[in-house]
């Protein structure tokens, strides 16, 4: 995903010089394109992501579009006050991008696990959260976000994620994807980030029946889509790496209630969250080996189906 990233980053950087990228001390094998291709437009700031996002807001308050890159919890939890005053109250064109969200920094333990962000952002006003599902969907998102006036942020997983879509998909704001989709089917699996990506294997192997949606938005969401996939669907499981409170499963149960209340939707679906259990994990490990012990799977809830 970060090379994905990068790449698209470079292209709309060619097309529009107000394009600025800043980091704090990483992005080594990954950045350096960029920097050797704009000199004038690439700033390590350090280990200071507090400042990186402060000095962001006051370049982009003089014409720039900047991109802030760091290592998940770093330019999102360490930062969040200078999100929300700095950015976010000024509607800053700031982007942040966290690269390792959820356990993809693993074996780093809880001080590089980033498993609350989507949650305390997506309650910021004014700021546009995004969680790509494969590259191919990052390839849109990045080139979305440098076009779109105001704060945006963008979870990235790490690297060697598979393409789940041969070209990048055309977004709109809080637009949904399909991944995979039957005729007939009545269940669907509704899931952000790389999580995405291991729902599409596990799909493909044990529940063929059962659809597929890329949720590369997770504020805002559009509600147009979601009340038709309401519509279609009455078993909907919602998948993430992120704490189970406030977090994208709680996003789209929110629209949904809305929906009904709205006298849009005439019922609900059912619908299942599968989160991390508001917990810390206290081992250290793979990625895969964190999601599996903090039951990231949909085993359970494709178990009740049949």
């Amino acid at each position: 995903m970060r090379n994905s990233f990068i790449t698209t980053l470079m292209a709309q950087a060619r097309q529009d010089e107000r394009i600025f990228l800043l980091c704090g001390d990483l992005g080594y094998s990954v950045l350096e394109p960029f920097a050797a291709a704009f000199p004038d437009r690439f700033l390590n700031v350090g280990v200071a992501e507090q400042n990186m996002v402060g000095l962001a807001t006051g370049m982009s308050l003089e014409g720039y579009t900047v991109f802030c890159y760091s290592i998940g919890n770093f330019p999102t939890l360490r930062a969040m006050e200078q999100i929300r005053y700095d950015v976010a109250y000024h509607e800053a064109n700031v982007k942040i991008i966290a690269v390792g969200g959820g356990y993809a920094y693993g074996p780093f333990s809880t001080s590089h696990h980033t498993t609350e962000e989507l949650g305390m952002l997506r309650t910021i006003p004014g700021m546009v959260v995004t969680a790509p599902g494969d590259p191919a969907e990052v390839d849109a998102v990045t080139a979305f976000i440098a076009q779109h006036r105001g704060p945006c942020y963008m979870r990235l997983n790490k690297a060697g994620e598979p393409r789940l879509h041969a070209q990048p998909p055309r977004l709109t704001l809080g637009g949904i994807v399909p991944v995979r989709t039957s005729a007939g089917a009545t269940a669907a699996v509704f899931a952000t980030g790389d999580m995405v990506g291991y729902a599409a294997r596990h799909l493909e192997r044990h529940a063929p029946r059962v659809d597929l949606y890329s949720f590369p938005f997770v504020n805002p969401i559009d509600t147009a889509q979601l009340a038709a996939l309401a519509q279609r669907y009455t078993d909907i499981a919602t998948l993430e790496e992120h704490q189970a409170n406030g977090g994208f499963g709680s996003a789209v149960l929110e629209r949904l209630h809305d929906l009904l209340s709205d006298g849009v939707l005439a019922k609900l679906p059912a619908v299942k969250r599968i989160a991390i259990p508001n917990a810390f994990v206290s081992s250290a490990g793979s990625q895969d080996f964190l999601r599996d012990k903090m039951g990231l799977k949909l085993d359970d809830w494709l178990a009740t189906r049949t």
